[in-house]
């Protein structure tokens, strides 16, 4: 088990309130009659199914206030990549007999088929008859709605004073108004301060509440345990690296810094849970991807305080990373906690790779003899850096999914510059990590085909391939020359074969040392069978 030292940063997106609300008496809003919950004993485990360094940042990204259509994700059907299952126990308060049981503060994307109730005091004597997830909460165009042919009070502007107008609503299409007065004549209202209305109508509420109707043999004050899934909560891993270069050009080290980022658009607060990350590709059964965003917010930064600690360990086929201590987890938010301590001179190669051919080729059923396929050339080198995941590398904890990003310290200024980005996928203990950042300014490469002779009678295609790199750096350099065996599965060198190494049944690598200005050319001649 790994412990993981972290510090944490917070992203609250606090929620507005319904703009045309302004006018509705509190009262009316606190009349709904929900039971008091008791703050409840939260535990949340959150698995994600967004692709490595994949998240959209507009999908965090704050609504600024009075801006309609500010973040496109507040209104449209896209989901948050992503799931938690939550575990609450609370203190209830069971009607003896027959009785109905209320809880209010749960997300709004909950997935209701999943949701179970246990009584943890009187688990044989208190069961559950029925349960309902009510989620028609009250707005400004269903409190309207409701109120169609019934009598309001609308405030306008007359002049420099406020003024009423009072009728019967009869039509709320599009923002505009129209009322019945008491004179029976029609007065339209293109705008409005605010609205007055006697109460909230029945059916609307302000949360999400899970209802249940019980029946218990003892009654009484009771702890519940509460389990269900929710949709809108997702987490991701974020890497920061800084590279140093050695007194070998190829040669460097790495301070590896890792974050992980929980985005929370559940419709739900959980304060002082316990919380729990699987990393792993966990298999869940096809859902309805018509879930909308429900909350508009906007944004404050707080910085927590503490340094609690990840433990890692296995768990199933998969991967679980457990915070040693509480945390909360606002609603609209998105919190960053480090997953562990980062560490410094971390061993790292550079690696430079030229691989001339079309990325985009086609491997076929069948030989392909046409001459002209795949011999066009591209000529920029990629740059890659490569690390060991071990304990003697000062790393050695398996590494989730993530987006990973690199600097290198400007001498001159003290300033890190951005150097490039790749993604990773889950990687174990003890295995390379590959992090291509880009493609090499002073070094170009030339691929071309010298010959060529197909042979029908024989089944056979005799190919000769030139590469030629260049360059035009002040220090010399190594690259490996990359190359795919793609005309046919059998196939062979001829004559005599620069140096090589063969990756896989068609990848061949030639590593090659550059001098300052120079070039190196490697030339190959292959035969096809079959």
């Amino acid at each position: 088990m790994h412990t993981m030292n972290q510090r944490s940063r917070l992203f609250i997106n606090t929620p507005l309130g319904l703009v045309l609300l302004g006018g509705l008496a509190i009262s009316a809003l606190a009349s709904c009659g929900f039971a008091a919950d008791s703050t409840p004993a939260r535990s949340i485990t959150i698995y994600s199914s967004a692709q490595p360094g994949a998240i959209d940042p507009m999908m965090y990204r704050p609504v600024r206030a009075g801006v309609m259509g500010y973040n496109p994700y507040a209104y449209s059907q896209q989901r948050v990549p992503g799931y938690a299952v939550v575990r609450e126990d609370r203190a209830v308060k069971i009607a003896q007999g027959r009785g109905e049981l209320r809880i209010s503060d749960v997300a709004a994307l909950i997935d209701p088929t999943t949701v179970s109730f246990k009584s943890l005091t009187d688990p044989s004597g208190t069961r559950v008859a029925d349960q309902n997830f009510q989620f028609d909460l009250v707005s400004n165009e269903k409190l309207l709605d409701r109120y169609i042919d019934k009598p309001i009070t609308v405030v306008v502007q007359r002049g420099d004073q406020p003024g009423e107008v009072r009728g019967t609503l009869i039509s709320a299409q599009g923002g505009v108004l129209i009322l019945r007065d008491q004179s029976g004549s029609i007065v339209t209202l293109n705008g409005y301060q605010s609205l007055e209305l006697p109460a909230l109508p029945e059916g609307l509420i302000t949360r999400p509440t899970l209802v249940w109707n019980t029946a218990s043999t003892i009654g009484g004050d009771q702890t519940a345990r509460i389990t269900y899934q929710t949709e809108g909560v997702t987490w991701w891993a974020d890497y920061n690296l800084v590279f140093s270069e050695g007194a070998n050009a190829n040669k460097g080290t790495l301070d590896i810094g890792a974050w992980v980022s929980i985005l929370n658009q559940s419709g739900a607060s959980y304060g002082d849970a316990r919380l729990k990350l699987v990393a792993g590709d966990v298999q869940r059964s096809p859902r309805d991807n018509n879930l909308a965003m429900r909350q508009m917010a906007r944004s404050e930064v707080t910085e927590s305080a503490g340094a609690p600690s990840f433990q890692e360990k296995s768990f199933f086929e998969y991967h679980l990373y457990t915070l040693s201590e509480p945390t909360t987890i606002p609603d609209s938010s998105t919190k960053q906690l480090e997953l562990f301590a980062p560490p410094r001179g971390v061993p790292c190669d550079k690696i430079l790779v030229f691989a001339g051919q079309d990325e985009n080729l086609w491997w076929g059923g069948e030989p392909l003899s046409e001459q002209t396929y795949g011999v066009q050339s591209k000529s920029t080198v990629d740059v890659y850096l490569r690390f060991k995941n071990d304990e003697k590398s000062g790393m050695g904890m398996p590494l989730p999914a993530g987006r990973i990003r690199v600097s290198k310290l400007d001498q001159d200024d003290g300033g890190l510059e951005f150097i490039g980005e790749d993604v990773i996928k889950h990687t174990p203990r003890n295995e390379q990590v590959l992090i291509r950042l880009g493609q090499a300014f002073d070094i170009v490469g030339e691929r071309k085909q010298t010959d060529y002779r197909f042979d029908s009678g024989r089944n056979r295609i005799d190919e000769t391939i030139e590469i030629e790199v260049r360059n035009r750096k002040a220090e010399p350099v190594q690259v490996v020359i990359k190359e795919r065996m793609y005309r046919w599965t059998n196939w062979e060198f001829l004559g005599q074969t620069p140096p090589h190494e063969k990756l896989d049944a068609r990848t061949v690598h030639f590593p090659v040392t550059i001098e300052a200005n120079g070039k190196a050319t490697v030339k190959f001649t292959v035969r096809y069978s079959w």
